[in-house]
């Protein structure tokens, strides 16, 4: 049996496979509720017969978000429109689906990638970013304004409202986001968090809020209902975030209940070296995976059926997960199984669909 195609089990969630569908940002939504586009991106997505999918960063409140046209799920009308985009894709698809709850901190407030991404002004429809100490992402941004003690437990709390709101929904997991620069990244980091309080200075202390968030969350849901966190395993800058204190959370987390650990990397700072290859972040999956023992999904440029294939043989992590790859090929699943002689799930009215010689590609037939 293909590594990639045998079943994995997240707590008590069980996937049929181990290809991953990482969080995708669209910026296609409306004061963060989900429209037509969500549910033709996220519908199609669905359809794939990956393991899991992982629906976008979806902001906790409104200052959460990257830009104007996040997702979020901070009020009834954010909720209503999950709701229905869940109820749609449910009628064609038992895939199950995970949502990532996300805060940007200073790299909220920016226009969407295609109109350059900038840093938006209140005066330009953005507002007043926040952070763990007054240091803007890059040098040209607007200096984001320090939160106190109770701004912090503000945002515990739209976490925790998220989190429940996400169970009443009917996701099957929840995945934190503490990576690629935003707001729990940014407390981790020594780059970026520069207080002298119980939430800056020490390691111990930069990992407060993180785990202060994540284990509020795990005790505001079901046990049966896992919760993991996805983080940034470096910040490819010297004297940043690096692996060793990305193991040092991972073990706090295990304490915690964290169900899964997905591992990817940079984000906090303009000045990162990236070693962009294929794999480039499959060694600090791995090096998580065999500190913490916790079950590890890795990202970043991994392509093709047989790298993902290996990646698992040589028990690097424990799934895989593809973004740009799935927006690319929406059926790469498919086409893996086809490689790898495995068997995928697809819907009754595409089953007629198989080239010729692979009769036997699709569960069911």
């Amino acid at each position: 049996m293909s590594a990639l195609f045998s079943p994995f089990s997240i707590g008590e969630l069980e996937l049929r496979n181990r290809i991953v569908i990482a969080p995708m940002c669209q910026y296609s939504a409306i004061d963060g509720n989900a429209t037509d586009w969500h549910l033709i991106h996220l519908g199609q997505m669905a359809l794939s017969g990956a393991g899991l999918l992982i629906i976008e960063a979806t902001a906790v409140e409104p200052e959460g978000r990257i830009t104007p046209s996040d997702l979020g799920i901070w009020s009834g009308n954010n909720v209503e429109s999950i709701n229905r985009l869940l109820t749609s894709i449910r009628k064609y698809s038992d895939m199950p689906i995970a949502i990532q709850l996300a805060h940007a901190g200073r790299k909220a407030s920016c226009k969407v990638p295609w109109e350059g991404g900038k840093s938006l002004s209140p005066g330009q429809g953005g507002w007043v970013t926040k952070a763990p100490s007054p240091i803007p992402f890059a040098e040209n941004d607007r200096t984001p304004n320090q939160l106190n003690k109770e701004g912090i437990e503000s945002i515990k709390y739209a976490f925790v409202e998220a989190a429940k709101r996400s169970y009443e929904l009917g996701f099957d997991a929840i995945e934190i986001h503490a990576a690629h620069g935003y707001l729990l990244h940014q407390f981790l980091s020594p780059i970026s968090n520069q207080r002298d309080d119980e939430y800056g200075g020490t390691t111990k202390n930069r990992l407060r809020l993180t785990l202060e968030i994540f284990e509020s969350v795990r005790n505001s849901v079901p046990m049966n209902m896992p919760v993991g966190i996805r983080i940034s395993g470096t910040d490819w800058v010297d004297g940043g975030w690096d692996i060793d204190q990305s193991i040092e959370l991972a073990l706090e987390l295990k304490k915690l209940g964290c169900a899964f650990i997905h591992v990817s990397s940079g984000g906090l700072s303009p000045h990162q070296t990236i070693p962009l290859k294929p794999n480039y972040q499959v060694h600090l999956a791995n090096a998580v995976r065999k500190e913490s023992g916790m079950p590890t999904i890795a990202v970043g440029l991994i392509t093709e059926p047989l790298q993902a294939e290996k990646i698992l043989l040589d028990e690097q992590a424990d799934l895989v997960a593809l973004a740009r790859g799935m927006l690319y090929d929406p059926r790469w699943p498919w086409h893996a199984a086809a490689k790898l002689g495995a068997k995928v799930d697809a819907p009754p009215q595409y089953l007629r669909s198989h080239p010729v010689g692979l009769e036997n590609l699709f569960k069911g037939k």
